[in-house]
């Protein structure tokens, strides 16, 4: 054969099996993503090297993508959830037609894969419930159509089975294959007797035949309908009632109670008298409905001592059904007279601090029977805080027993009964109302004796800050409580002018603003009385704290040990070029007037100072410590000026502002320690002084001081300073007390390395400062300056104001 001949042969091949090749596959339903379904490249004859190049394709009619095929290996798979049930519904037959589009040259194949089911689906009752109502005349064997399940599913996963729960009156009937044509029934395998099971809930179950089988649930509520099979039926089959002679007309004489197992028409009962013997029939009668028997003439014991009656029951059923019983009533002869009460009242109310045996009412009894029904005793009920007094045959005296107390009780309903002493006897009572008049016996009564009240400082004046309440047991104008302020000194002022109390309400209002720095602890103390004559009182104490608010700025102490404090501070120093990283150059102190977070002081150093990024200073957080960062050298300026911020932690946070002039010198002429401290006395006088000249002038001179000084003076000076500074370590870390931590007990400020603090503890009689060497500097202030403070006095310092600088300052400097 010729290669012509092959290639017509191979195309007839191909387009033989394109109009007729069709491939069939199996898969169930409800296959995960990815599984397996066949190879259809393989199947169809396709080289899996040619399925791309030939634009190989899979085209549902359905139009979704539930198969797929990987074009790597020619395998037809799973690519989306197939549901039977949704694709074919109850169809015994459910497949996925495919077309397989191959081009260059085209071909197009028809695959068919067939959806198996799998019992995904349980039986499920179109109800939950099914209700039934049956007579309990039906005999055995009654077959009930019920309603059954349906299944999604088909064939032996769709093919039912039921149970009923374990009962012994029902059982099923139900078609074992899909030929039969037996329904779904219920069939009942013995009489049923309402009165004993009037109802049934039972569970029916439908189990499909699958593997795993499924399963579904109904609940049945079966209603026994009632027959009239049941009589009425009486508890008892007689009756004895003792009833005495002048019963009232219309008196129950008995309520008959008679029952009927049926129900509805059938359990209705209806009473009627059959016979009253002898000749009664008209002293008795006897409701219908209800069975009530009832005296309907007057019975005389003289006459006739028993009665007999005859009573029927008859229900409503068809045909009716009834029961009888019979009533013995025995008369009695009887006390046909009740005691008659009378009750004349004295005083009334009656106050509550009366004295015993105070007369409250007259009380008489009399009873018109005669012998034992006409003797009459008298008694109090129930039991109260009176007693009766004969005073004469059948009548007393109501008389106070015991105290009264109108906060207990406000008053007593005393009942008299009057009892005669017939068989049976015969009573009657009578009533009187006592009222107890109000005494002011009682105080007013705080919840409690001492309250504690928090109040921010700066407050608003009149602002209300607390409402004391007491409370009088009394009444009316005895319970009236008014209020009012114990007058009291409080640090030479009357307690009136801090705060008000409101008379009738109790409302303490602040009457100016509270200073925490000056009062943290106000103690009120409030009275509150009552209207009555005389009047009583109590007190209660309010311990009002003044809480804090950063409210003050923090406060720049100047360079010496007693100078001036100022929310600005202005200092010159001298640094020389020689000094190495670390060098101290000054430190700044500061005091807030604050207390806890808000006296809490920071301290940064302001990006404007001068020198920029070349800036070789730097200050330390917490300690005010100004050193350099590194080594001097040229090109630093000669005179730098640095502006340290010093923050509180309030909200919102305060600052004040420090201003350093630093001069930069030759190692030769660094001014000596006692030059650098009449420098720093003469910033701190040009900073309050404003004559920025001045400062300059000062600087100047003290260079040109200091290049002249001899050797002899330097040595001398650096003797002084090693002598004075081991005086200072010796005495670093110790506390002062006397006079000087007398005054500085209105503020106290310790420095360390974790911040400065300034606590407000006025009566604190020792000032420590923790703060170790070459630092050990104590500074001791009070908040509560004069306002001439920072005054000078025609240029002259007296001895021992603020801003002397005397031997102690010179020497505290020179520790530093």
């Amino acid at each position: 054969m010729d290669a012509s001949s092959l290639l017509l042969w191979l195309l007839l091949l191909a387009a033989w099996r394109a109009g007729s090749g069709q491939l069939r596959y199996s898969v169930p339903e409800e296959a995960k993503h990815g599984t397996f379904v066949g190879r259809i490249a393989q199947d169809l004859g396709l080289q899996l090297a040619e399925l791309v190049p030939r634009l190989f394709r899979v085209a549902s009619r359905g139009g979704a993508d539930l198969l797929e095929v990987n074009l790597q290996n020619g395998i037809l798979f799973v690519n989306s959830r197939l549901d039977r049930e949704e694709l074919c519904g109850r169809s015994a037959e459910c497949s996925v037609h495919l077309e397989v589009l191959v081009e260059r040259p085209l071909q197009v194949f028809h695959v068919e894969v067939e959806v198996r089911d799998i019992n995904d689906n349980a039986p499920v009752f179109s109800v939950k419930e099914q209700r039934l109502q049956i007579y309990e005349s039906k005999p055995s064997d009654s077959h009930f159509p019920l309603e059954g399940a349906t299944d999604a599913d088909i064939e032996e996963n769709a093919l039912l089975t039921y149970r009923l729960s374990q009962n012994e009156y029902f059982s099923l009937e139900f078609p074992t294959s899909r030929k039969q044509t037996k329904r779904l029934s219920l069939i009942l395998k013995k009489p049923l007797d309402r009165e004993k099971t009037p109802e049934f809930s039972l569970l029916l179950t439908a189990t499909d035949g699958g593997k795993p089988e499924l399963t579904g649930t109904t609940q049945l509520h079966i209603y026994v309908l009632d027959v009239n099979d049941n009589e009425p039926e009486f508890d008892q089959q007689e009756y004895k009632v003792r009833l005495t002679e002048n019963s009232a007309r219309g008196m129950v004489v008995m309520h008959l109670n008679a029952t009927d197992r049926d129900e509805g028409i059938n359990g209705e009962i209806i009473y009627s008298l059959m016979s009253v013997k002898p000749e009664g029939e008209t002293l008795f009668t006897i409701e219908e409905n209800s069975g009530e028997v009832r005296v309907n003439g007057t019975l005389d014991y003289e006459k006739n001592k028993y009665y007999e009656i005859e009573i029927q029951a008859r229900d409503k059923g068809i045909p009716p059904m009834a029961g009888h019983c019979t009533i013995w009533v025995e008369i009695l002869d009887a006390n046909d007279n009740v005691p008659e009460v009378t009750v004349n009242t004295l005083s009334l109310p009656v106050p509550e601090d009366a004295p015993l045996g105070t007369v409250i009412a007259l009380i008489s009894v009399s009873d018109r029977d005669s012998g034992p029904n006409g003797q009459v005793t008298c008694s109090l009920e129930p039991h109260v805080p009176f007693k009766l007094l004969s005073t004469y045959k059948n009548h007393y005296s109501l008389v106070l027993d015991s105290a009264l107390d109108r906060e207990s009780v406000s008053g007593y309903d005393v009942v008299v009964r009057a009892r005669d002493a017939g068989s049976p006897p015969r009573w009657a009572s009578a009533s009187v109302r006592v009222e107890v008049a109000d005494v002011n016996d009682n105080a007013p009564q705080f919840a409690q004796a001492e309250y504690t009240v928090f109040v921010k400082e700066n407050n608003a004046p009149g602002c209300h800050i607390f409402t004391v309440s007491a409370q009088d047991a009394d009444a009316q104008e005895n319970a009236r409580v008014w209020y009012s302020l114990v007058e009291r000194r409080v640090g030479g002022r009357a307690l009136s002018s801090y705060v008000s109390v409101h008379g009738e309400s109790g409302r303490v209002y602040a009457l100016q603003p509270l200073d925490h720095e000056e009062l943290e602890v106000l103690r009120v103390e409030v009275s509150a009385r009552d209207a009555g004559a005389p009047s009583l009182g109590s007190n209660v104490t309010l311990q009002v704290f003044v809480l804090d608010e950063n409210d003050n700025a923090p406060w720049l102490l100047a360079r010496g040990a007693g100078g001036p404090l100022g929310a600005a501070v202005a200092a010159s120093e001298l640094v020389p070029r020689s000094a190495g990283a670390g060098h101290v150059v000054t430190k700044v102190r500061a005091v807030d007037l604050d207390a806890g977070y808000n006296a809490w002081l920071w301290f940064e150093l302001q990006a404007a100072s001068a020198g920029g990024a070349r800036c070789p200073f730097r200050v330390g957080l917490y300690t005010g410590e100004i050193s350099t960062t590194r080594a001097l050298d040229e090109l630093d300026a000669a005179r730098q000026q640095l502006v340290v911020l010093v923050r509180d932690h309030g909200e919102p946070a305060l600052t004040a502002t420090a201003t350093v002039l630093v001069s930069l010198v030759d190692g030769g002429q660094a001014a000596p320690s006692w030059s650098r401290a009449s420098v720093a006395a003469s910033a701190s006088a040009v900073a309050l002084g404003g004559a920025s000249s001045l400062v300059d002038v000062n600087v100047y001179l003290v260079v040109a001081i200091c290049a002249v000084s001899s050797l002899l003076v330097l040595t001398l000076v650096v003797w002084a300073a090693v002598r004075c500074s081991s005086g200072a370590a010796a005495v670093e870390g110790a506390c002062v007390s006397g006079p000087a931590a007398a005054a500085a007990a209105a503020a106290l400020v310790c420095s360390s390395a974790v911040g400065s603090w300034s606590c407000s503890q006025r009566r604190r009689q020792r000032v420590c400062s923790g703060e170790g060497p070459p630092k050990a500097d104590l500074m001791a202030f009070s908040p509560s300056l004069p306002p001439d403070f920072n005054r000078e006095d025609d240029g002259e310092e007296q001895k021992g104001s603020p801003n002397h600088f005397g031997p102690v300052s010179f020497l505290k400097f020179l520790a530093f």
